[in-house]
């Protein structure tokens, strides 16, 4: 043993181990170094360290089988005694590890002084997918949670859990959250959460799952932290099913994340983080859940109505269930769920908003449900409300709630009937910089845009909107496709069977889009009697937008549309001038001012361009 240690000595491998050592270390602290510079993943790291624990035997093995002459490298046995140099490269070999040792004591002791902020901080130089967000809010999206229930018949409820907690976090001061329309666009879409914190540019993603079985809930949430792909805060609550576990562990996820993004991003809430317990009886809750996702799919709304109707059979108190029953008594008719009376309709909108707000004083979506369904009687002619107060309610609902886009779509409605239009358009962006994927905001924006005559930034977003398909089949502008000569697009469009499929003429209507100036009463005649003899009445809010601007002025005008170019004519009809006296845009012009487009003449007259 003696003589083997000898010989590893006069060998140098002892030296040779701790040059490499050495050498090793500050190469991994230079390769780290660069390696953060760079924005280079993980495993460039460790492949360096692999590589250079690889290369130790490797040295140890090559100094115990050459050796150093004056001749250069020969294998050991092949030395002579008098031809070694051992001691020479040994005495070499000290002077390598001295230096080596206080090259490693200046960089430790350096690093000790360095200010913090010079370590390479992970989002430098980073590629795609993640767009750092310097100097702004944190910001977070709740991806719709999993339905992992045997039967897989209980997405409605996992979405319900994942769209309270999202409600939750919008009311913490200094993040940013963003919508449920943004974030369950990408529900059942094979993506990553890298891709999707791309689309959706956020720093951090909540996802989960719910399972329920039998009489038990298992909910599991995990935040991520996108830059890195790391976990911040993950969890698992196992309870009873019952209403109240479900609020607790709502509140839970909530304030679990408030505090991870209090520790690694600076995040101070100075509210407290609670979920509000809406119902105590849990079938309620579940058939509201059901009911909620119908309406925000405007899918089965009569179908949503008796959900609710049952939910407060359960709880008359749920006030949540009231103002969603007053909400789709709003559009139920315009989506082909329903053949109540307008007024009918009304009239229960307004008793099940009543209702809540009754429980409830500060419903939002009660209150703008309310506004709505004034505004919509005084501008069908059955019933008259002053277009102020109703204005005032709206802002009154946004003022509780200013995400909520149905208010924010019905407030830019209102205000493009009264010709306020610039006003109207900034009300429909507002909604969409809440709701970047919100149908009604999105497609009046381009409509507006188009009354205002900004064509190409009409056609921009109305070609946007098709691409994030986003558009329904009920809205088409045929103004916009006729001023870009799109004549295809239009001749569809107008075949669609809410307009007029299976007239014969369609390239007629074309026609007489592309000379406005024209006669065109005799087809508008021909197109109307189509219209009664095929029992088509009931598109008439949407056969109004194609056939007024070319003569059929004895139809009811679209609101938001009836400023632009394409009515010019209509406007200066005696039609258009009874329209806005009975349904008191007159009156409030008088109140509030005329807007640019319009002046009084004299008294009890008016003119618009």
């Amino acid at each position: 043993m003696n003589n083997l240690f000898s010989e590893l000595k006069r060998r140098n491998i002892f030296r040779v181990a701790g040059v490499y050592a050495v050498v090793g270390w500050i190469l991994a602290q230079i390769a780290a170094l660069a390696a953060n510079s760079f924005g280079a993943p993980d495993w460039v790291m460790k492949m360096i360290i692999v590589v250079l624990g690889i290369g130790f035997p490797i040295a140890v093995l090559l100094a115990w089988a050459f050796e150093m002459t004056p001749e250069g490298v020969k294998r050991t046995e092949s030395v002579e005694d008098g031809d070694s140099i051992t001691t020479k490269t040994g005495r070499k070999l000290d002077f390598a590890i001295l230096g080596g040792i206080v090259l490693v004591g200046v960089l430790v002791v350096g690093n000790g002084f360095m200010p913090q902020k010079i370590a390479i901080p992970d989002v430098i130089a980073q590629t795609e997918p993640i767009k750092t967000l310097t100097n702004s809010l944190p910001s977070i999206a709740v991806l719709p949670f999993v339905d992992l229930s045997s039967a897989g018949d209980q997405e409605y409820f996992s979405d319900g859990i994942a769209e309270e907690i999202l409600n939750v976090l919008v009311r913490v001061e200094g993040l940013s959250v963003t919508s449920r329309t943004s974030s369950f666009q990408f529900k059942g879409r094979d993506i990553g959460i890298p891709e999707i914190a791309k689309n959706l540019n956020v720093q951090h993603v909540l996802e989960g799952s719910v399972r329920k079985s039998g009489n038990t809930l298992r909910i599991t949430a995990q935040l991520i932290d996108t830059s890195n792909d790391r976990h911040l805060w993950s969890d698992t609550f196992d309870r009873p099913l019952t209403a109240e576990n479900i609020f607790e562990i709502q509140d839970e996820i909530a304030q679990a994340i408030v505090d991870a993004l209090g520790q690694s991003m600076g995040l101070e809430s100075t509210e407290d983080i609670t979920v509000t317990v809406i119902t105590n009886n849990l079938t309620a809750y579940e058939l509201f859940l059901e009911a909620r996702a119908l309406y925000q799919a405007r899918k089965d709304l009569d179908v949503a109505d008796q959900r609710l109707a049952r939910a407060l059979e359960q709880d008359a108190n749920f006030a949540k269930a009231w103002e969603l029953r007053a909400g789709i008594q709003t559009v139920i008719s315009e989506y082909g769920y329903s053949d109540l009376p307008s007024a009918e309709l009304g009239r229960l909108g307004i008793e099940f908003a009543e209702k809540a707000l009754a429980i409830e004083p500060n419903s939002a979506t009660a209150i703008a449900a309310i506004a709505n369904i004034h505004a919509l009687a005084t501008e069908n002619l059955s019933e008259s409300y002053s277009h102020k107060e109703i204005i005032e309610d709206f802002q009154r609902a946004l003022a509780i709630d200013p995400r909520n886009g149905s208010a924010l779509n019905w407030l830019g409605l209102t205000y493009g009937l009264l010709g306020n239009t610039d006003t109207a358009l900034a009300t429909f962006q507002r909604c969409i910089k809440y709701e970047p994927f919100y149908t009604p905001c999105i497609e009046n924006e381009y409509e507006s845009l188009v009354t205002l005559g900004r064509m190409d930034e009409a056609l921009e977003r109305y070609q946007a909107a098709l691409d994030k398909g986003v558009t329904t089949r009920q809205f088409v502008n045929f103004s916009l496709l006729a001023y870009f000569d799109n004549k295809t697009a239009f001749l569809q469009a107008s075949n669609r069977s809410l307009w007029l499929r299976g007239w014969r003429r369609h390239k007629e209507i074309y026609n007489a889009y592309k000379n406005l100036e024209g006669d065109h009463s005799a087809l508008v005649a021909d197109i109307q009697r189509f219209i009664t003899e095929e029992k088509r009445t009931k598109n008439g809010v949407y056969l109004q937008n194609l056939l007024i601007p070319i003569g059929a002025y004895n139809m009811r005008p679209s609101t938001n549309l009836m400023w632009g170019d394409d009515f010019l004519r209509y406007r200066q009809s005696p039609q258009f001038r009874k329209f806005v006296q009975e349904a008191g845009v007159y009156d409030y012009w008088l109140e509030v001012g005329f807007p640019p487009q319009c002046k009084p003449i004299g008294k009890d007259d008016f003119e618009c361009d």
